[in-house]
């Protein structure tokens, strides 16, 4: 859907002005919606005995970001050693950290539960022979497979390399008790972008009732349960949003029920990164070219390096254009950045008013897997970033890449293997 009435009140007025500072492109974030939608969370699941989200780190690492999420007392979901070190680097150790990574090394393991730890979250139950030690706390991530449906990003359970198998369950955590933990949780995440709440009822469900099971044949208690993110947003006009007070109403009672059941209850944890940040952030562009063929063409000053999910997904990120707001909406356009790859398009035949170049396109709910996912392809740099923060300024959060950033790994001390030659 189009981005908040809020953001784009505060935003829009002081845009000209804001190029005319920064030039373009640039990827900007709203603070003030950003908390907002956090505290929404936060009453959405109010009536739950402990809840936590941790921001999933992959959706926008930026500090800036971070040290907001850390201010409203979430913890960090961490796929990679790069995610945990900027986690780390707000002050989050130990438990305020979730390590959920896959296909992952011995030493990136050694590196996550060093400097403090981390909840660590296994993907296989291989993975248990790479660690350097069982820490007393282990979660596994769960995996399914046909006893449930997937969606389009995530992939089908069947086929998605994420997780553990429900075979093997019960063997993987037979064998971290065998390995010394003694504490537990219960992770799974199955989807991407959902925006059906009930999808995600069925998955808390899903997880008490393998608590249950796991705890009578193991005669062990569960501290947590991760839902997982995947919570999605409203990209188009007329998408629904995920109705977030209905999802925790329903998870509080299936928790009321676990209590009176069993005489205690799971912690609840989600990691969202998407539904924290998507909507709260846009890429602004300005076009700098037109060329009218077998179709129209807007030529933009950003390209697929700032925001790969259209040339990717064929995913949809609404387009305004600066002004023309009131305008219809009467020229089929494809808007396209400069990589030699003909699915560098962030539209493809959308309507929009008539651009000419200098036009500024605000390029819609960015604020999550836009910026992380940017490339280097035909040595395009990624765009700097902006914090449109609660007090009305605009404070740079990431300087955009440089040449010299782009050349940097080319300069190396000289390091020559000599093979030996045998007849």
């Amino acid at each position: 859907m189009p981005m908040s009435t809020s953001f784009k009140e505060r935003l829009f007025p002081k845009l000209n002005q804001i190029v005319n500072h920064f030039g373009t492109p640039f990827h900007i974030y709203d603070e003030t919606g950003i908390i907002n939608t956090s505290r929404t969370l936060l009453n959405a699941f109010s009536e739950v005995p402990y809840f936590r989200e941790y921001y999933a780190v992959k959706a926008l690492p930026n500090p800036a970001i971070l040290e907001i999420m850390k201010g409203m007392g979430f913890g960090f979901d961490c796929s990679s050693i790069a995610e945990l070190i900027l986690s780390r680097n707000t002050g989050a150790f130990g438990e305020d950290i979730m390590f959920t990574s896959n296909n992952t090394s011995a030493d990136e393991f050694a590196m996550a539960l060093g400097y403090g730890g981390c909840i660590l979250n296994l993907d296989d139950i291989s993975l248990i022979s790479k660690l350097p030690y069982m820490p007393e706390l282990i979660c596994f991530r769960y995996n399914p497979g046909a006893k449930r449906s997937g969606n389009t990003i995530i992939g089908n359970p069947v086929e998605a390399k994420y997780g553990v198998s429900h075979d093997q369950l019960i063997d993987a955590y037979r064998l971290a008790i065998q390995h010394g933990a003694k504490r537990f949780g219960l992770h799974t995440m199955l989807v991407s972008n959902e925006l059906n709440y009930q999808y995600m009822v069925d998955t808390g469900q899903m997880l008490l009732e393998l608590v249950e099971y796991i705890s009578q044949e193991l005669h062990i208690q569960f501290e947590f349960i991760n839902m997982g993110g995947g919570i999605g947003i409203p990209y188009k006009p007329g998408d629904n949003p995920f109705d977030i007070m209905a999802l925790g109403n329903a998870v509080s009672k299936q928790l009321d029920a676990f209590q009176k059941k069993h005489g205690y209850c799971p912690k609840l944890f989600l990691e969202s990164g998407r539904y924290m940040t998507g909507p709260h952030g846009v890429l602004v562009t300005q076009a700098i070219n037109y060329k009218n063929i077998y179709r129209k063409y807007i030529g933009v000053d950003a390209c697929m390096s700032s925001l790969m999910r259209p040339g990717i997904y064929g995913a949809y990120h609404h387009i305004s254009v600066l002004g023309k707001e009131d305008q219809p909406n009467t020229i089929l356009y494809d808007v396209t950045g400069s990589l030699c790859e003909n699915n560098d398009k962030f539209a493809i035949q959308r309507p929009l008013p008539e651009i000419i170049d200098g036009d500024i396109l605000i390029i819609q709910d960015t604020g999550a897997h836009g910026h992380a996912m940017g490339f280097n392809y035909n040595g395009r740099l990624r765009p700097k970033e902006l914090m449109l923060k609660t007090n009305g300024a605009v404070e740079l959060v990431r300087r955009e890449e440089t040449i010299s950033d782009h050349f940097s790994t080319l300069h190396f001390e000289p390091n020559i293997l000599n093979l030996d030659s045998h007849d």
